[in-house]
């Protein structure tokens, strides 16, 4: 059996459970995002990094 953490669709917690423990609603696995050579993102979230830092 494998082990995955969930995320409720309503409530955003994490939980490990089938259903949700506050409001009983549906979960969703949570996976990291796939990682890309390509990133189209990178750029603005390096200036936003640049951006909190400062």
């Amino acid at each position: 059996m494998k082990m995955r953490m969930r995320k409720c669709k309503i409530c955003d917690i994490y939980t490990m459970k089938d259903k949700c423990p506050n409001c009983n609603g549906d979960l969703n696995v949570v996976y990291p995002p796939k990682y890309s050579i390509e990133d189209k993102y990178g750029k603005y979230r390096r200036k936003l990094k640049e951006e909190v830092n400062i």
